[in-house]
């Protein structure tokens, strides 16, 4: 079923120019605005290269410490957002790299299934059987995208989950256009095998990153530049 998904609404280029400028001065609240707007895409992004919520966080923090230190340098080639997320994507794919690297020196052991992040209830009154059935698909979604090759899979959360174009998608991966369309088409055909038709309108809630995590990391990446209120 194809799905039709709005990007998350970004900041009014003048407003963005603001922010940058204030932030760029040491300003907390527009640092923390920054993060505030970005935040569910660059998580979406990194969490589907990692596959892990906590290694997303950490990760997430660590691209907004080097986007931060940096933002001097920011010469709107690009939008913020897209220049964001190039840092975080490279961010992440460092660290599987990394991870990589030690699986290969490290004897195997046990590891621990990754948390399913929680679906965000929109109303306490909801009627319990529909809320389970809500949670179920979230979970069959985050698990067969989880499943996808990689290739695939950051094609798949960009297009798909977070709503960019073919052309941002493509500009955001460094990829031709066909070659994000074709891997985008394969991409559907293995999440339908795997899901059927219905998980489309669910799609838009996959890998929630709002509320208390989302303040969190915020107030943490503030609290690392030492920014003035």
């Amino acid at each position: 079923m194809p799905v039709s998904l709005k990007p998350p609404t970004l900041l009014p280029a003048y407003d963005e120019a603001a922010l940058i400028r204030r932030a760029s001065a040491g300003e907390a609240d527009a640092a923390r605005q920054i993060i505030r707007t970005h935040n569910q895409r660059l998580y979406r992004l990194v969490r589907a290269v990692l596959r892990s919520n906590a290694d997303a966080e950490d990760v997430l923090q660590e691209a907004y410490l080097r986007a931060f230190a940096s933002l001097d340098t920011f010469n709107g080639d690009s939008s913020l957002s897209t220049w964001l997320s190039r840092i975080a994507l490279n961010a992440a794919l460092m660290r599987l790299r990394a991870q990589k690297r030690q699986k290969r020196a490290a004897p195997p052991i046990a590891t621990m299934e990754a948390q399913i992040i929680p679906f965000p209830l929109s109303s306490t009154t909801a009627d319990p059987e529909r809320v389970m059935a809500q949670r179920q698909l979230l979970h069959l979604v985050e698990e067969a995208t989880d499943a996808l090759p990689e290739t695939f899979r950051l094609v798949f959360v960009a297009r798909v989950i977070e709503g960019l174009s073919v052309e941002e998608t493509a500009g955001l991966l460094d990829l031709p256009a066909a070659t994000v369309k074709t891997r985008l088409h394969r991409a559907r055909k293995l999440i339908r095998t795997r899901l059927e038709e219905q998980i489309g309108p669910v799609l838009m809630d996959a890998f929630p990153f709002a509320g208390t995590r989302c303040d969190r990391l915020t107030e943490a990446v503030i609290a690392e530049l030492d920014l003035k209120e």
